[in-house]
C-alpha cells in the first residue's frame, strides 16, 4: 500500500516513498512519460543531498539520524514545471551511437551526464542480450524521466542502428544537467567559504554534523544570461581555444530557443566565424536526415527552419558575418532551401494509400551538388525524389548556385525583411576570399559542413 501525502508533516518533509508516490500520481497525464520510482531508484541518491525531477534540483534531508525526507512543495513544483512541457513525438533528435564514442563504466553516484548513461545502458543491452536494470529489478530513469518509452531505434540497411529521442525530452535532460552543475558549484563554493571563514574548531563540529545531515546549499546559483551577440565577428579557430570558454557559453541561454542552457558554440563551417552559443537540441536542429559525399536527404524538419520558425534561424545563420554579407546560406543549408522551397511546385504528388481523398507528397527530396561554392560558376544543385512510391527516381530540377543564391535573397527579403536589411554586399573588409572545402562527415557525429 502506498503511503499517504500528509501535507504539513515534519514541517513539510514527506519520506523518499511518499515523493516516489505523489511524483507519479501529479506527472500521470503528463505529455513526458515519468519514472514512479523517481526518488528511490537509480540514479536518484538521496545522500548526495538532492534528487534531479525535470529541470528542478529538490534537496533531500536527513533529520537527526532518521530516514530521509524531501519537503512536499518542492515536489508538487517540480510536477507542475513539467506538466506545462508540450512534445512533439515526430521532432526527433539522435543521441547516438557515435562513431568512436568510449564505453562508459557504470556511473550510479556521479553526475547526471544523461547521454553517457543512456549509452552505456544500451550498450548492455545490446552486448547481453538484456535490458539495463537497477536494483530491485526497477529500470533506471533519469531525472524522474522514464525515457525508455520514448526511445525511437532506426535501422538502416538493416545493420546500422542509431538511437532517438523527442527534442522535449532531449531539452529537460540538458536542463536538468545544466542546473545539476550549478548546483554542485554553489556548493562546493559554500563549502570553501565556510572552511576559510570557520574557526578550526567548527571546522571539525560542521564535518562531524555532515556525517548526520545532508541538506543543499540555501541560496539562488547564478541565473542564466542572455545572448546579446557578445561573441560576433569571432573566428572559432580563435575562440574554441582560449581557456575557460566552456565554462563561459554555459552561463548563456540558448541564442535561438533562450529557454535551455547553452552547451555549445555553433559556428560556420564555410566562413569559420561563430555564430552564437546554442543548446545540443537546437545544435542538432539544422542537421538533415542523411548527410552523403555531396549530397543531404531533406526531412520533415525543414518545415521548422524555413517555415514556422524562419525568421529566428534565418537570424541565426546570418550571425556569420560571410552568409550575412554575401546574402546567402552555407552551401548544405542552400541546397536543402532549393529543394525544400524554390522546387516545391515541381515536386510530383501521390493519392494518399490510407484511402482518403487527399494527396500527399512524392517519396523523399533530395539535393546533390557537383563542383563547390569556392567555383560558384561549376556548381549545380540537382534536385530529386527517392522512394518514389511508383518505383520512380526523378530528377524534378537542376539549379545553378549562383541562380540558387539569387531565388534565396528574394525569398529572405519576402520572409525576413529584418534579416535582409541587415545583410549586403557593403562589408567585405576582413572576410574570407575563398570557401572553405566542402569537406563531408557521413558520421553524424560533427556534420562539419554546417
Amino acid at each position: 500500500m502506498s503511503e499517504r501525502v500528509i501535507p504539513g508533516r515534519r514541517g513539510g518533509l514527506i519520506t523518499l516513498g511518499a515523493a516516489d508516490a505523489l511524483w507519479a500520481g501529479l506527472t500521470a497525464g503528463s505529455a513526458v512519460p515519468t519514472a514512479s520510482a523517481a526518488f528511490t531508484c537509480s540514479p536518484a541518491d538521496a545522500r548526495a543531498g538532492y534528487v534531479l525531477l525535470g529541470g528542478r534540483v529538490v534537496a533531500t534531508v536527513q533529520a537527526s539520524g532518521g530516514p530521509w525526507g524531501v519537503p512536499e512543495i518542492e515536489v508538487r513544483r517540480a510536477a507542475a514545471e513539467l506538466n506545462t512541457v508540450e512534445m512533439d513525438r515526430r521532432d526527433l533528435v539522435r543521441i547516438g551511437p557515435f562513431r568512436g564514442a568510449p564505453k562508459q563504466e557504470h556511473m550510479d553516484g556521479m553526475p547526471l551526464r544523461w547521454r553517457q548513461r543512456i549509452t552505456q545502458e544500451l550498450q548492455d543491452l545490446s552486448d547481453n542480450g538484456r535490458a539495463a536494470r537497477g536494483e530491485g529489478g526497477q529500470l533506471h530513469h533519469l531525472a524522474g524521466i522514464d525515457w525508455r518509452r520514448k526511445l525511437v531505434e532506426q535501422t538502416r540497411d538493416q545493420t546500422a542502428r542509431t538511437w532517438w529521442l523527442p527534442r522535449a525530452v532531449v531539452r529537460l535532460l540538458d536542463a536538468a544537467e545544466h542546473t545539476e552543475a550549478q548546483w554542485l558549484q554553489a556548493a562546493r563554493t559554500r563549502q570553501e567559504s565556510a572552511a576559510v571563514t570557520e574557526p578550526p574548531s567548527r571546522r571539525g563540529q560542521a564535518r562531524a554534523a555532515a556525517g548526520r545531515q545532508t541538506t543543499g546549499p540555501d541560496g539562488p546559483t547564478v541565473p542564466l544570461r542572455p545572448y546579446n551577440g557578445e561573441l560576433q565577428g569571432y573566428l572559432y579557430s580563435v575562440l574554441s581555444r582560449k581557456a575557460g570558454i566552456s565554462r563561459k557559453v554555459a552561463g548563456w541561454t540558448c541564442a535561438i530557443c533562450r529557454t535551455a542552457p547553452a552547451a555549445v558554440l555553433d559556428h560556420c563551417h564555410e566562413h569559420g566565424y561563430v555564430r552564437a552559443p546554442v543548446c545540443h537540441s537546437c545544435n542538432t536542429q539544422e542537421r538533415p536526415d542523411h548527410l552523403y559525399s555531396n549530397d543531404i536527404r531533406v526531412a520533415d524538419h525543414y518545415v521548422r527552419l524555413f517555415h514556422t520558425h524562419a525568421a529566428d534561424w534565418l537570424h541565426h545563420w546570418h550571425r556569420c558575418p560571410g552568409c550575412r554579407t554575401r546574402t546567402t546560406l552555407p552551401l548544405p543549408h542552400l541546397a536543402a532551401w532549393t529543394a525544400h522551397i524554390a522546387c516545391r511546385s515541381l515536386r510530383p504528388t501521390h493519392r494518399d494509400p490510407r484511402g482518403s481523398r487527399g494527396r500527399k507528397p512524392c517519396g523523399v527530396l533530395r539535393v546533390s551538388w557537383t563542383g563547390s561554392q569556392s567555383a560558384p560558376r561549376s556548381c549545380l544543385l540537382t534536385v530529386a525524389v527517392d522512394f518514389c512510391p511508383s518505383g520512380e527516381h526523378r530528377v524534378l530540377a537542376r539549379v545553378p548556385y549562383r541562380e540558387a543564391a539569387e531565388r534565396f535573397g528574394t525569398w529572405l527579403a519576402e520572409t525576413a525583411p529584418a534579416v535582409a536589411a541587415a545583410a549586403g554586399p557593403d562589408r567585405l573588409d576582413g572576410l574570407p576570399t575563398r570557401f572553405r572545402p566542402v569537406i563531408a562527415d557521413t558520421s553524424s557525429e560533427d556534420l562539419a559542413l554546417f
